[in-house]
């Protein structure tokens, strides 16, 4: 593919070219990942026709939505669902969210019938180990909740998310944020939501970067002082605890948790700016029968960004698995090179380039995002993600890639080279990934 480009847009409005290398070849699992715990926190498709203006209720491609998750499980990731990348707050209604937590269990359940993707999940798995879902206090409208009100509103959608054989997560709650006084409310609320919980949850920490209204979580606006009050309320019952997701962009602050974490207790880095030598940690490779109960100085992976570099995610853990762990970090070196840029600033609309790539990758018919979020990143910045991912060999098929992103230049006024044109857009260069033709071909569903 040396004679291929990629038209490129820089800021400055000019355009240039570069080579476009081949589709790496990542390969799939065809055994359970060991020595990591890796999920993918992954987005919803909407429809093409459907009303997805900013303020309306969400109108989801239920077909490409779930065609993508169950690429994410064909490669051994699990599935991160309702959360801050599927827009939970930002486009994603509450009546969507719920549906999109029973739609995606229910396509779990299938999966795990399904031989190839069962061969690459622990005997006995269940839809708790291929899907774990956001549970919040979103559904209630009011600005203000009292403490009484969080912990009813929290205990309504666990109910309901355990009820459809998800895992659950508990999300930063912005009605939390609004009305805690002191990192004593923070622990009433929490001790008495888990109380509540038939199986062990995940707690998420959302920092600031990600959603401004969560500012002083756990008390304090200092995250050393926020981590004693998290670690409380853990160590209360760290039966109940499965993990912890830290989503503060601080691997400083991330270890700092991780080490104090009580056994049995995952740290499921959220750092999509430092996630390569947090999960490869100190080199220790954990395998064999007993590996899932053997923590060491490393993070397991609750990640958007592995939405968008699934197939080089597992390769990473595969190679993990094989103690290549030189091999591991040069992948998730990569990865981590595109999701820097990704969740640039403002990190809130890294969403956004998600989008941007499950469409260039053929997971999704058109670049549009419920809540008209497509808009919240500029032509030179989608540029400069089309441009990494090539370059760090996250384009599953680049033909394609190139094809769609150059008629998006197009469409905004740009001349693309005809030659250039003529070589990276033919689509007969190479054949789409498997993914990707999939998921094109997957019929479109209705929101009812």
């Amino acid at each position: 593919m040396s004679d291929l480009q990629l038209t490129l847009l820089d800021e400055d409005g000019a355009l240039r070219r570069i080579p476009l290398a081949g589709a790496p070849a990542f390969a799939r699992p065809t055994a359970p990942l060991r020595s990591r715990v890796v999920y993918a926190a992954v987005h919803v498709v909407p429809l093409v026709h459907g009303d997805n203006t900013p303020g309306a209720p969400a109108r989801i491609d239920w077909d490409a939505t779930l065609a993508f998750r169950r690429t994410m499980w064909s490669r051994g990731l699990g599935v991160a669902d309702a959360m801050d990348t599927a827009q939970r707050g930002m486009g994603l209604d509450p009546a969507a969210t719920r549906e999109l937590i029973t739609r995606t269990a229910d396509a779990a359940r299938e999966a795990l019938e399904d031989p190839e993707i069962s061969a690459v999940f622990p005997a006995g798995a269940t839809v708790s180990d291929l899907v774990v879902a956001g549970v919040n206090t979103d559904q209630r409208t009011e600005q203000e909740l009292g403490l009484d009100e969080i912990v009813e509103a929290y205990v309504e959608q666990l109910r309901a998310t355990e009820r459809a054989g998800a895992g659950a997560v508990l999300m930063a709650s912005r009605h939390l944020a609004r009305t805690a006084r002191s990192a004593a409310d923070y622990e009433e609320v929490y001790r008495r939501v888990l109380a509540e919980a038939t199986a062990p949850v995940v707690l998420h920490w959302l920092g600031t970067v990600f959603d401004p209204q969560l500012k002083g979580y756990f008390g304090s606006d200092d995250p050393a002082v926020g981590a004693d009050a998290l670690l409380r309320i853990i160590e209360e019952d760290a039966t109940r605890i499965r993990g912890v997701k830290m989503s503060l962009l601080d691997d400083a602050a991330e270890i700092a948790v991780r080490e104090r974490l009580p056994e049995g207790v995952r740290m499921l880095t959220g750092d999509d700016f430092h996630f390569s030598h947090l999960i490869v940690g100190d080199g220790t490779v954990t395998t064999g029968a007993d590996s899932a109960q053997v923590r060491g100085g490393y993070s397991d992976a609750l990640l958007g960004a592995f939405a968008a570099t699934a197939p080089a995610a597992s390769a990473a853990v595969q190679a993990l698995d094989r103690g290549d762990v030189d091999e591991a970090g040069r992948i998730l070196d990569a990865a981590e090179q595109l999701g820097r840029h990704v969740f640039s600033a403002p990190t809130y609309h890294y969403k956004t380039g998600v989008a941007f790539l499950a469409w260039l990758n053929g997971h999704q018919q058109a670049f549009t995002m419920v809540g008209g979020m497509h808009s919240a990143r500029s032509l030179p910045h989608l540029s400069r993600t089309i441009e990494l991912a090539a370059t760090t060999g996250n384009l599953e098929d680049p033909v394609l890639a190139a094809e769609r992103w150059h008629g998006m230049l197009r469409l905004a006024g740009y001349e693309i080279d005809s030659a250039t044109a003529s070589a990276a857009d033919s689509g007969g260069a190479t054949a789409a990934s498997e993914d990707a033709a999939a998921s094109r071909t997957a019929r479109t569903g209705d929101a009812a």
